[in-house]
């Protein structure tokens, strides 16, 4: 990671459309990761308070706009991009159907805490929410609300401590990720048990 900051320190006037680009290409599931674009864009701001309010938007939109076009890619193509390699392992015909129970029974709360998830699930969700067809402007609220909280709290933690904060948001991000998984298993299992009483 320091090698890319490195790099984008020394293009510092293109840094934000590199930022911006690479977290576009996350929507279409490239091997971008927004937590790391985070971290950079806020080290650079410290280093760079020039281009503080340009770093920051750019981040911003690319994530907000990368969740908009996995939403898309889902809702446009719908199954048929399951079939795609680059998607193929995203989602599971089970989990994109536990995944629409959700936002069917909790709405815009799936995506709200969906938000917080790290490892890739992310754009499972947001896929996942176009392919069950989820009403795109409730998505599109619920995920700028979601998108301004996490980049917003993020950002501004990177941006005032740095590296010390990395690990205490590594393990919360573990923590909330256990306990959602946790929680999608107590679901199912409920869910086993009323069917078969």
């Amino acid at each position: 990671m320091e090698e890319l900051i490195q790099l984008i320190q020394a293009n510092i006037a293109y840094a934000p459309y590199i930022i911006f680009c690479a977290l576009l290409l996350a929507g279409f599931n490239a091997p971008v990761s927004e937590d790391a674009m985070l971290f950079i864009t806020a080290v650079l701001a410290g280093k760079h308070p020039d281009y503080f309010a340009q770093l920051f938007l750019s981040v911003y939109l690319g994530a907000y706009l990368s969740d908009l076009i996995s939403y898309w890619l889902g809702r446009l193509l719908g199954p048929k991009i399951l079939k795609i390699r680059l998607f193929a392992n995203m989602a599971s015909a089970e989990r994109i159907g536990n995944i629409h129970s959700f936002y069917k029974k909790y709405g815009m709360i799936t995506i709200l805490l969906g938000r917080f998830i790290p490892f890739g699930v992310r754009n499972g969700l947001f896929l996942t929410a176009g392919l069950g067809r989820m009403n795109f402007l409730k998505f599109a609220i619920a995920d700028l609300i979601a998108c301004t909280i996490t980049t917003t709290t993020y950002f501004s933690l990177y941006y005032r401590y740095g590296n010390t904060v990395i690990d205490a948001i590594r393990t919360g991000n573990k923590i909330i990720f256990g306990l959602v998984i946790l929680l999608l298993a107590i679901y199912h299992l409920i869910k086993k048990c009323k069917l078969l009483t």
